[in-house]
């Protein structure tokens, strides 16, 4: 599983980051939300752990919309005032809190789904509207192979974590913020606050085939 990750998440970015290039970051977004990579994790769960801890993993996945959206939110409101760094640890942070609310519920699919649904249907009142509508970011190409190689690293460490945990914390791990981190990060450098903001809010209308995928 280690080297199908290691293999998707910098591939994935690298098509990701393209895509933004041409059609711009609410393209970019979009296509981060999809299960391209939540997808084959599960898949290769239940290969190697059974159905059952799939299917239980999977439960927490859907719950995981939850705290990526809210890591979204807090990296997207923090951009307006503050730069990367700082963006990124408010995103974070705010991963964290919902992350812990959501370990602390008694989840099955329905709450999950749930959750899932209210967040995704309170998303577009959570983000801050953009001042202006951002334009294409330039994309050189040393700057694609650090986003590929940082998203190979966080995804080392994430699946270093997940090795040791039960379905819930896969599950959670599964969903971890990796692409929209990376995404966020450099769009924010490259394109400001607007490009950024307009990146997480599309990503978060875009979590919902994930969703209904899991």
């Amino acid at each position: 599983m280690l080297a199908l990750k290691l293999f998707l998440v910098p591939l994935f970015l690298g098509l990701i980051s393209l895509a933004g290039k041409r059609w711009g970051p609410g393209s970019a977004g979009w296509l981060a939300g999809l299960p391209v990579i939540v997808g084959p994790i599960l898949f290769l769960l239940a290969l190697e752990r059974g159905a059952d801890f799939a299917r239980d993993a999977a439960v927490y996945t859907l719950g995981a919309v939850f705290p990526v959206i809210v890591f979204g939110a807090g990296y997207a409101w923090a951009s307006r005032r503050a730069t990367w760094p700082m963006a990124l640890l408010a995103g974070y942070g705010a991963w964290l809190l919902a992350a812990l609310i959501l370990l602390a519920l008694p989840l099955n699919l329905g709450l999950a789904a749930a959750l899932a649904l209210v967040t995704l249907l309170a998303a577009p009142f959570l983000f801050p509207v953009p001042v202006g509508k951002p334009g294409l970011t330039r994309l050189p190409h040393h700057e694609l192979g650090l986003r590929m190689l940082a998203g190979a690293v966080l995804t080392l460490a994430v699946t270093s974590l997940a090795t040791v945990a039960g379905p819930g914390m896969s599950g959670l791990l599964a969903l971890f913020p990796v692409l929209s981190a990376i995404l966020a990060v450099f769009t924010h450098r490259t394109g400001g606050a607007d490009a950024v903001i307009t990146l997480l809010a599309a990503l978060a209308r875009g979590l919902a085939s994930l969703a209904g995928f899991c």
